[in-house]
C-alpha cells in the first residue's frame, strides 16, 4: 500500500496545529500543536477518549473548526484558512462520513436524490449522475433499487453505507471518518469496517479514521496517532501502537478494550486500575 502521493509528498500534512475555542470570556485550547501526515492510499487512525481533541482535528481538516495557528496542507496546497468557493472546490477531493448516518441524510429525499445532488449541483448531467450513483451503490454493496427508497426505510448499517456512497460519489482522495461505526452494533460494525477496507483497496482513497476504540483502528488502519488532552502522545505503526504501546495513556486505552477470556479480562482490569493510580499518570 502506498504511503505518499505521486510526487513523494504526503497527501495531507498537519503541522503544529492549534485550535482554541471561546467560552464566554475564557479560551479553551482543544488542540495544542498537533502534527501528522497521511499518504495516498493510507488509513491513519486518530484515537482517544471523549474530549481528547481527535474530532476537533478532523473538523480543522474539513474547515469546520477555525485554526488558531499552524498549517494544514492538502496535496501541497495550504488549506488552513480556505473559505467560500475555494473550500467548496476542495470538496471534490476531501469528503466526510459522520457518526450518525440518519442525522447526515435528508429524510425528505430518496437515496438516489441524496447521492446525485453533489454531482448535479456541480454541473454533472443527470445521465452521468445516475451512472455514478449506480456505481457507488455497487461499491457499498447495496441493491440498485435503493435509489427509490428513503433513509427511514433502512437499518443503521444500511444508512451508513448510503452515507459512505455519498462521500464517494465525487471520487475524493481523502475521507475523514468521524466515529463512523460507533453508533452501530458489533456485528454491523465489523461489516462496515470490512466495507471501508474493500473500498480503499478498490479506489485507493485515503482515510483519516477517528475513533475512541483501539480495537476498531487495529482492524483498518496502517498507522495510529493517539490523542490525549489536545496533544498527540504516541504515533506509530498499527501493530506497535495497538498491541505494544509505550505511552501510559495508550496502555490504558488498550487495557480498557474487553477480551472474551474471563481470566485475561480480570488481569486487564487489575492492570488498568494500577495505571489509573496518580503515580502512573500519563501527564509528564
Amino acid at each position: 500500500m502506498k504511503s505518499a502521493s505521486r510526487d513523494g509528498a504526503p497527501l495531507l500534512e498537519v503541522d503544529d496545529v492549534v485550535v482554541d475555542y471561546r467560552r464566554g470570556r475564557s479560551t479553551f485550547r482543544a488542540l495544542k500543536g498537533v502534527s501528522m501526515t497521511i499518504g495516498a492510499g493510507e488509513c491513519v487512525g486518530l484515537v482517544g477518549e471523549s474530549g481528547s481533541g481527535k474530532s476537533t482535528l478532523g473538523k480543522a481538516v474539513l474547515g469546520l473548526a477555525e485554526v488558531t495557528s499552524g498549517t494544514i496542507r492538502f496535496a501541497g496546497q495550504d488549506i488552513t484558512h480556505l473559505k467560500g468557493a475555494a473550500r467548496r472546490r476542495l470538496a471534490a477531493d476531501l469528503q466526510v462520513v459522520f457518526q450518525d448516518p440518519y442525522g447526515s441524510l435528508d429524510p425528505t429525499m430518496t437515496v438516489g436524490q441524496i447521492l446525485a445532488e453533489p454531482l448535479t449541483a456541480t454541473g454533472t448531467s443527470r445521465a452521468d449522475a445516475r451512472a455514478t450513483v449506480a456505481e457507488m451503490l455497487d461499491h457499498v454493496r447495496l441493491p440498485a433499487d435503493t435509489v427509490t427508497r428513503y433513509p427511514s426505510e433502512f437499518s443503521g448499517g444500511q444508512r451508513q453505507r448510503v452515507a459512505i456512497a455519498r462521500a464517494l460519489v465525487r471520487r475524493p482522495r481523502l475521507i475523514v471518518c468521524d466515529e463512523p461505526v460507533s453508533a452501530l452494533d458489533l456485528t454491523t460494525q465489523a461489516a462496515v469496517i470490512d466495507l471501508f477496507i474493500d473500498i480503499q483497496r478498490e479506489t485507493g482513497v485515503s482515510y483519516l479514521f477517528v475513533s475512541h476504540d483501539l480495537g476498531v483502528v487495529r482492524r483498518i488502519c496502517h498507522r495510529v496517532s493517539v490523542m490525549y488532552q489536545g496533544e498527540c502522545v504516541e504515533t506509530g505503526p498499527n501493530e506497535t501502537v495497538t498491541r505494544n504501546p509505550e505511552h501510559p495513556y495508550t496502555q490504558r486505552l488498550l487495557l480498557a478494550s474487553p477480551v472474551a477470556d474471563p481470566v485475561r479480562q480480570a488481569e486487564r482490569r487489575r492492570s488498568w486500575l494500577q495505571l489509573r493510580a496518580p503515580a502512573a499518570s500519563p501527564v509528564a
